[in-house]
């Protein structure tokens, strides 16, 4: 374990120098490449508005995302009508996509159990 330790901390200096030598040269060419993005001045009430935007635009998505929603699922829906016209690649790329969604919904509760894959903490 203290080996263990030892290394990770190694690598943490490594990391820690790495960033020491050229984060403010990624940070400034960042800011350069995205300054079309960038509000001026950057106050508080600016980024408050911001914010409001944000929220209310995506407020404002949600029908057009119901319906696209609504739409896909009529998709499913005749598609399993029509089981006699299902190819295999569909059936495949569907089951994969399954398979993946598992998988992500698996790694989400290790994540949530604090990266154990027996139970959680008591």
């Amino acid at each position: 374990m203290a080996s263990k330790l030892l290394q990770f901390q190694s690598k943490a200096f490594e990391a820690s120098k790495f960033v020491a030598k050229n984060g403010s040269a990624y940070y400034k060419q960042l800011l350069e490449q995205n300054k079309q993005y960038i509000q001026e001045p950057p106050t508080v009430e600016k980024c408050n508005e911001l914010s409001k935007q944000l929220f209310y635009t995506r407020l404002a998505s949600i029908p057009g995302r119901t319906e696209s929603f609504w739409k896909e699922l009529d998709y499913v829906r005749n598609l399993r009508k029509n089981r006699q016209e299902l190819k295999v690649e569909n059936a495949g790329i569907a089951a994969l996509f399954g398979l993946e969604c598992f998988a992500w919904f698996c790694a989400g509760e290790i994540v949530g159990r604090g990266f154990t894959f027996t139970g959680y903490y008591v």
